[in-house]
Protein backbone atom coordinates (compact mmCIF):
# COMPACT_ATOMS: atom_id res chain seq x y z
CA UNK A 1 0.00 0.00 0.00
CA UNK A 2 1.38 3.69 -0.79
CA UNK A 3 0.57 6.83 -0.46
CA UNK A 4 0.83 9.61 -3.06
CA UNK A 5 1.95 13.25 -1.86
CA UNK A 6 0.73 16.31 -4.92
CA UNK A 7 2.07 19.76 -4.92
CA UNK A 8 0.22 21.31 -7.09
CA UNK A 9 1.14 25.10 -7.54
CA UNK A 10 -0.25 27.60 -10.43
CA UNK A 11 2.67 30.14 -11.57
CA UNK A 12 2.01 33.63 -13.33
CA UNK A 13 2.18 32.48 -17.37
CA UNK A 14 4.59 34.93 -18.61
CA UNK A 15 7.19 33.84 -15.86
CA UNK A 16 6.85 30.45 -17.06
CA UNK A 17 10.65 30.83 -18.28
CA UNK A 18 11.84 31.64 -15.16
CA UNK A 19 9.86 29.60 -12.71
CA UNK A 20 10.64 26.29 -14.55
CA UNK A 21 14.44 26.67 -14.63
CA UNK A 22 14.09 26.93 -11.00
CA UNK A 23 12.19 24.23 -11.04
CA UNK A 24 14.91 21.97 -12.96
CA UNK A 25 17.15 23.08 -9.86
CA UNK A 26 14.72 21.12 -7.43
CA UNK A 27 15.10 18.30 -10.00
CA UNK A 28 18.92 18.46 -9.55
CA UNK A 29 18.45 18.31 -5.91
CA UNK A 30 16.42 15.22 -5.96
CA UNK A 31 19.50 13.65 -8.40
CA UNK A 32 22.16 14.47 -6.24
CA UNK A 33 21.47 14.40 -2.82
CA UNK A 34 20.16 10.89 -2.04
CA UNK A 35 17.78 11.92 1.48
CA UNK A 36 15.87 14.42 -1.00
CA UNK A 37 12.27 12.48 -1.96
CA UNK A 38 11.99 11.59 -5.83
CA UNK A 39 8.99 13.01 -7.62
CA UNK A 40 7.13 12.96 -11.02
CA UNK A 41 6.69 16.41 -12.36
CA UNK A 42 3.85 17.32 -15.05
CA UNK A 43 2.32 19.85 -16.58
CA UNK A 44 -1.26 19.79 -17.71
CA UNK A 45 -2.13 18.81 -21.00
CA UNK A 46 -6.00 19.35 -20.95
CA UNK A 47 -7.99 18.92 -17.84
CA UNK A 48 -9.37 20.68 -14.39
CA UNK A 49 -5.51 22.34 -14.20
CA UNK A 50 -4.57 24.83 -16.63
CA UNK A 51 -1.16 25.22 -18.24
CA UNK A 52 0.82 27.24 -16.16
CA UNK A 53 0.26 24.89 -13.30
CA UNK A 54 3.28 21.97 -12.07
CA UNK A 55 2.48 19.06 -10.27
CA UNK A 56 5.12 17.24 -8.59
CA UNK A 57 3.83 13.63 -7.10
CA UNK A 58 5.72 11.03 -5.39
CA UNK A 59 4.44 7.86 -3.66
CA UNK A 60 5.41 6.88 0.17
CA UNK A 61 5.03 3.11 1.40
CA UNK A 62 3.34 4.53 4.62
CA UNK A 63 1.92 7.73 5.41
CA UNK A 64 4.43 8.41 8.37
CA UNK A 65 7.35 8.02 5.09
CA UNK A 66 4.93 10.50 3.40
CA UNK A 67 5.14 13.04 6.76
CA UNK A 68 8.79 12.63 7.31
CA UNK A 69 9.34 13.77 3.56
CA UNK A 70 6.86 17.09 4.64
CA UNK A 71 9.10 17.52 7.12
CA UNK A 72 12.13 17.07 5.96
CA UNK A 73 11.27 19.32 3.23
CA UNK A 74 10.16 21.80 4.82
CA UNK A 75 13.56 22.08 7.36
CA UNK A 76 15.88 21.81 4.60
CA UNK A 77 17.81 25.34 4.23
CA UNK A 78 18.68 24.54 0.15
CA UNK A 79 15.13 23.07 -0.39
CA UNK A 80 13.77 26.01 1.85
CA UNK A 81 16.16 29.11 -0.12
CA UNK A 82 14.88 27.70 -3.70
CA UNK A 83 11.43 27.49 -3.10
CA UNK A 84 11.16 31.74 -1.82
CA UNK A 85 12.99 31.94 -4.98
CA UNK A 86 10.38 30.49 -7.29
CA UNK A 87 7.72 31.24 -4.59
CA UNK A 88 7.42 35.05 -5.83
CA UNK A 89 6.02 33.69 -9.52
CA UNK A 90 3.68 31.54 -7.95
CA UNK A 91 -0.32 32.49 -8.26
CA UNK A 92 -1.29 29.53 -5.90
CA UNK A 93 -0.38 26.45 -4.19
CA UNK A 94 -1.54 23.58 -2.28
CA UNK A 95 -0.54 20.34 -0.53
CA UNK A 96 -2.72 16.79 -1.74
CA UNK A 97 -2.45 13.48 -0.01
CA UNK A 98 -3.99 10.53 -1.46
CA UNK A 99 -4.25 7.10 0.47
CA UNK A 100 -5.27 4.05 -1.27
CA UNK A 101 -9.09 2.96 -2.27
CA UNK A 102 -9.77 -0.53 -0.47
CA UNK A 103 -12.52 -2.06 -1.83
Amino acid sequence: MSYKLRFVQVFQLSKATEFLAIEKQFAAFEEKYPEFPKGTRYLPISGRETANTLIWECDFPTLEALHQAQLFLMNDSRHEDLFREQAVYMISAHTEIYRPYDS
